[in-house]
């Protein structure tokens, strides 16, 4: 059975088996240590996490109850507006920017002491499906550093997978907590778009755009998604988590679940990662689950809906990069149209240009019928093919990513693929559903092979369950990494 990292730690801080400053210290030195390697960090904050850990020191020799997440050492990926905490977006254009509002869900994590070791690792402003378009270089596997850590939250997944964190938030636009943790071996959940507060969240694509959790076990992901899962009035698409704590409906009998399974999601997936999902398929008939075989034949549209929609909305919420408000400004220029195509050119990375460019092309005039219009109503038949498919099942089974993590340098040596990695994931985004990927053994290579549960609209409760199921009858599908803290 796959033990809590956060019940562990919480447990050994109320019965004063180690200090928080000590368990924090610990994850300080292992980050400072361990990060030369992984490049899971960009922005160490060791004096933000032993003040939080003081406080919980604190609480505790006064006698005090301390909530689950009170000095558990986590980490933000650095899309999330931090106050006076550098927030780059691991972006030229805004190297230098420093917040002077919290994001939402960094403001209710603070509130309850959590430890901020510091901002993570990231393609810039989200794009890229391998952290390497980062302007600070790419995150490591840590089952492998000779291969990438996934992204766009790869930061986040390799500080877990690597130890040198507890938990993590990030974000995912169109996989980009769900394919990082696969590739790391780890939990990644994608809540329903509208149950997490987006208020501070950098955004890339607002339509698609989530916060969600990425933790070492299915457990510690329930927890810190009920702790964020919040309703915002910052957030005018925010709902909050509904019906009962996901915490408390774990690990209850599956017996007679619908998990289903549709063909087209195993189409041109590597035979491993195929007979890894099977696997696991068969699993859960062992635990008294039904698999339901089915059609599911919109998703051959879901990767160019993706990439139009998302892109358009790109080349909208990146319009505000100038260098008049903030960020980057470049140092020569005739005129004030001369100074933001010269910021623009300077400050953005190739695969950001290149998706505003794409944006900004499909929402041109004699364009935007062909492509965005014809992209919204895909993504309604998307969403209805999804409605359809939960009439007869309860949750979708499917490969998170088609492969395991490719080699460094392969994302650039051959983009196409690395979009490709996206097109199990991206349906997801488009119909605002939640899923939650998860460890399910080993390639041909020995790197981490992730499936994903996905739910109906604010259904975690019945992914995370299966999830934590299949985890705990599956003892064979995680291997830590020989990275950071061991305690």
């Amino acid at each position: 059975m796959s033990e809590s990292m956060i019940y562990r730690f919480h447990r050994m801080l109320t019965e004063k088996q180690i200090s928080c400053q000590e368990l924090t210290q610990a994850y300080i030195e292992a980050a400072q240590r361990d990060n030369a390697a992984l490049n899971a960090y960009v922005t160490l904050t060791p004096e933000t996490a032993l003040a939080g850990a003081a406080a919980v020191d604190k609480k505790i020799a006064a006698g005090e109850d301390i909530g689950l997440l009170e000095g558990i050492p986590m980490t933000l990926k650095d899309n999330i507006s931090t106050e006076n905490i550098r927030t780059t977006c691991c972006s030229k254009i805004l190297e230098d920017y420093v917040p002077i509002y919290d994001a939402t869900v960094w403001k209710i994590l603070k509130a309850q002491n959590a430890v901020l070791l510091g901002k993570t690792n990231m393609d810039e402003f989200a794009m890229g499906s391998s952290c390497e378009t980062s302007y600070f270089g790419g995150a490591k596997n840590p089952h492998n550093i000779g291969h990438v850590a996934g992204g766009s939250s790869g930061g986040v997944a390799s500080a877990v997978g690597g130890h040198i964190a507890v938990y993590g938030l990030g974000s995912d636009t169109g996989g980009s907590i769900r394919q990082p943790a696969a590739f790391c071996g780890i939990v990644g959940l994608k809540p329903t778009y509208g149950a997490v507060s987006r208020y501070g969240l950098i955004a890339y694509a607002s339509s698609f755009d989530q916060i969600g959790p990425i933790t070492a076990n299915v457990e510690d992901t329930a927890i810190v998604y009920d702790a964020i899962a919040e309703y915002d009035a910052m957030d005018s698409t925010s709902q909050g988590r509904k019906g009962a704590p996901v915490c408390d409906t774990l690990k209850k009998d599956i017996k007679g679940m619908k998990i289903g399974i549709a063909d087209e999601y195993l189409d041109g997936v590597r035979e491993d990662v195929r007979a890894a999902v099977e696997k696991a398929a068969d699993v859960y008939r062992s635990l008294g689950a039904e698999i339901v075989r089915f059609k599911l034949p919109a998703l051959q549209y879901a990767l160019p809906v993706y990439y139009i929609l998302a892109c358009a909305e790109a080349s909208s919420n990146l319009g505000r990069y100038d260098g008049i408000r903030y960020g980057y400004k470049a140092d020569n220029y005739t005129d004030v149209n001369d100074m933001i195509k010269k910021t623009r050119s300077n400050g953005f990375g190739d695969e950001v240009k290149k998706r505003i460019l794409l944006g900004t092309y499909v929402l041109s005039s004699g364009y935007y019928d062909a492509y965005y219009k014809k992209a919204q109503n895909l993504r309604g038949t998307i969403v209805k093919a999804f409605r359809n498919a939960f009439e007869s099942c309860d949750v979708i089974l499917a490969p998170t990513v088609p492969m395991t993590a490719f080699e460094n340098g392969r994302a650039t040596s051959d983009p196409i693929e690395t979009y490709l990695t996206d097109i199990c994931t991206v349906p997801v985004n488009i119909c605002g559903l939640p899923a939650v990927s998860v460890p399910c053994g080993f390639g041909k290579d020995g790197l981490p092979i992730g499936m994903q549960l996905i739910g109906n609209s604010f259904d975690e409760a019945t992914i995370l369950n299966a999830a934590w199921q299949y985890e705990n009858a599956a003892a064979d599908s995680y291997r830590p990494a020989d990275f950071g803290v061991k305690l």
